[in-house]
Parts: C-alpha cells; structure tokens; sequence
C-alpha cells in the first residue's frame, strides 16, 4: 500500500469548533489568515482547508450570513472583491476554469454559517482523480505560505 503524506490536514482534523469568526478574525490578522485583499466592505482570503490550491474565500466586512442582508453598497464591493480575487489567480495559477459559489446554511453545505462567504475554487483539466473517489484524499500541491507569498508579489502588478 503506498502512502500519501499530508500533515497539515491535522490541524484541520483536530481543529475544535471555534466561537469566534474565522473570517472576523481574519479582519484582525490578515498575514495569519491568509488575506488576499481588503476592500471597504469586502475582503478575500484564502481557505485554510483547500479543495483545490488558490481556494479562496470572499466575505462582507460585516457579520450577516445572508445576501439579503447587505446593501447594495456591500454587495457590488462583494462582487468587485470577487472580480480582483479572481484575477490575482488568474496571474499566479492560470488556471482553465472555476468554481464559483455560495453555501448558505448547513442543509447546503456551509461550514460557516454565521458570515456569509463566497467561494472560489481554480480548476485545471485533470484535476480530479481517482484518489478522491478511491482514497477519499485530495491532493493540493503547493503549501498556504508559497501561494500566499506569490499572490503577494504579483498584487503590485495588477493593481
């Protein structure tokens, strides 16, 4: 039997539930939580527990759980969060596709139900495999902190 070593998942198995806001939080400690950028009512992060690399997460500043409870203010900032959020992947990943979408409530989905978030996941042909299917193991190959840093160093130039 061959072995697939991924021992950041740990931290993802063990985690407690936590009480306060990942994504409040976040507003808090931005090079902690991995944030990609920060607007007036928006901000983009990238998920600490990946479906795929450069999954990232876009949120109100503001703690509501549901799209109805913005203003249209905070829902075109959402939006054009999302629109710079994609494009700073583009740059660094180039990937050929997306997933783009929103959980909203456990029934769907969510894992985080109290602060509504957006997800956007980059997807290359080929991506999915048998080790999902088989091994019930997704393989993310490359590490939080390198695409952090790379995200980063590409920001100046799109902006």
């Amino acid at each position: 039997m061959k072995r697939l070593w991924a021992p950041w998942r740990i931290k993802y198995i063990k985690a407690k539930k936590q009480k306060a806001c990942l994504f409040c939080k976040s507003k808090r400690s931005p090079k902690k939580y991995f944030v990609i950028l920060k607007n007036k009512y928006a901000l983009s992060m990238l998920n600490l527990y990946p479906y795929n690399n450069g999954h990232a997460m876009v949120y109100p500043n503001r703690h509501v759980k549901d799209l109805t409870a913005l203003k249209e203010v905070e829902i075109l900032d959402l939006i054009k969060t999302l629109n710079q959020t994609k494009k700073i992947l583009d740059w660094v990943l180039k990937p050929q596709g997306y997933n783009i979408g929103i959980n909203i409530s456990t029934i769907s989905g969510a894992g985080i139900t109290g602060h509504l978030h957006i997800h956007i996941v980059p997807r290359w042909k080929g991506d999915t495999n048998f080790m999902p299917v088989i091994y019930n193991t997704k393989i993310i190959s490359q590490s939080l902190k390198d695409l952090y840093k790379c995200i980063n160093n590409v920001k100046s130039k799109i902006n």
